[in-house]
């Protein structure tokens, strides 16, 4: 099924650095690395600015191969978070009560902000702080850890925020709409393709209603998977996925 994308705002001829939007990523720890390296690789290509922050070592790491973004330390963060458009946060974050205390605080602070959560930040995020408009990206077991046996539909609804549930057919919902995205291959199982799409998704929602952004995002993310496939079947990694995003956005945009 093919979506329409005619809403989506594209960079015009005359405009200028910084107006085509800012993005900051909080992700990364000291156990995963690549995961946030993925989510900067797509977002870079679509955004004018994006900034990353994570603890030292990664932050350390990060900047020996990220070359296309600034890398900022976790107390700079606020300064960041008040000047962009949108905050990713979660991708390859743990577990563990330091993601909590600082996606909280965060969350708790900045309610007015757009949010995308993901991953590590989405598992141990206090529900009762989603800010409005937040668009969530779990899986299938992540939602199920979160928001028990409820329905997508009601969980958008009652948080006033937009969920995507990834599978074989993603389900978008904002709680008064709801569509089904179908597509993608068993390729699309592989480690980091996940991260990708929060990518995506925070990159389009810098300059677009954030229900559009979630269900452009993952169209884009999964017809880009089926380009894949046709070359080289379901032999392709999380890499792949972020350089042919935009060679499938020119298809589908321009």
């Amino acid at each position: 099924m093919d979506m329409d994308l005619s809403g989506l705002t594209l960079p015009k001829s005359d405009s200028h650095k910084g107006q085509n939007g800012r993005l900051l990523v909080i992700g990364g720890s000291a156990l995963f690395h690549a995961a946030s390296l993925w989510a900067l690789e797509v977002a870079s290509r679509i955004v004018d600015l994006v900034h990353y922050s994570s603890v030292p070592e990664n932050n350390m790491l990060v900047k020996s191969k990220f070359r296309n973004g600034i890398v900022i330390p976790r107390s700079d963060i606020h300064a960041y978070i008040e000047e962009d458009d949108c905050v990713l946060i979660g991708p390859g974050m743990t577990r563990d009560a330091q993601t909590k205390v600082l996606t909280d605080e965060l969350l708790k602070q900045y309610p007015k902000k757009q949010w995308v959560i993901d991953a590590g930040a989405l598992q141990m995020m206090d529900v009762a702080l989603i800010p409005k408009n937040a668009i969530l990206t779990p899986h299938h077991a992540e939602f199920a850890h979160v928001f028990g046996n409820a329905e997508v539909i009601d969980v958008a609804k009652k948080y006033q925020c937009i969920v995507l549930l990834k599978g074989p057919k993603d389900i978008a919902s904002d709680g008064k709409r709801s569509q089904i995205i179908e597509g993608g291959n068993e390729g699309m199982t592989k480690g980091g393709t996940g991260d990708v799409l929060a990518g995506l998704i925070a990159a389009l929602a810098c300059k677009n209603d954030p229900f559009l952004a979630t269900r452009a995002g993952s169209y884009i993310n999964k017809k880009a998977g089926d380009a894949l496939y046709k070359t080289v079947g379901p032999f392709f990694n999380a890499s792949d996925l972020a350089a042919q995003i935009p060679k499938t956005m020119k298809e589908l945009l321009i």
